[in-house]
């Protein structure tokens, strides 16, 4: 249907910006698996990795389902240094936390969907997940550290939250540190 990644993203656009109504809206469930949420599942990998991010929402492009696309990297015992390798890539349809950690920690986030800004949001350690993927199998799975906050980064867009909702202290420019 597609031959480069510069259609898809014609197709797919990227949606930026606090006020954008398909952000501020929450997703539907995905019922019917069928050979489009498969596709459209597949399109949000290549559109993560087109944007070199860690992971999408399907409404950061414009469809309000419940479809994420995170990356998954080899865990250190030092938070503070994110493996760049990626170990694993996961699509997954109708996420839902099962568990999550007391432990909390601050991390700096920043968002394809806020360009320019970031800021210390907490997340938990530790979560597990249920979700399908799309060959349509359920899974079960736990993630840590920098994969856990990634996901629940992504899963805050399926609820219509930005990490400019849960910053802890200001929100700043990426380049400068400046406050926004």
């Amino acid at each position: 249907m597609y031959n480069t990644i510069e259609q898809i993203k014609i197709f797919y656009p990227l949606q930026t910006w606090e006020n954008n109504e398909i952000l501020r809206k929450k997703s539907k469930q995905v019922d019917i698996f069928d050979e489009e949420i498969k596709e459209f599942a597949e399109i949000l990998l290549d559109l993560m990795y087109a944007y070199d991010w860690v992971g999408l929402a399907a409404p950061q492009v414009g469809k309000n389902i419940r479809i994420i696309a995170t990356t998954q990297r080899k865990e250190t015992k030092n938070w503070h240094k994110i493996n760049k390798k990626i170990i694993w890539e996961t699509a997954m349809i109708n996420p839902e936390i099962l568990e999550h950690s007391e432990e909390k920690r601050k991390w700096e986030e920043a968002c394809l969907s806020v360009p320019w800004l970031c800021g210390d949001v907490e997340r938990w350690t530790r979560i597990v997940i249920k979700y399908q993927d799309k060959k349509w199998k359920q899974h079960i799975q736990k993630y840590t550290w920098f994969s856990a906050v990634v996901i629940q980064h992504e899963m805050d867009h399926l609820d219509w939250i930005l990490f400019t909702d849960k910053t802890i202290g200001k929100i700043r420019k990426i380049d400068d540190k400046s406050e926004y």
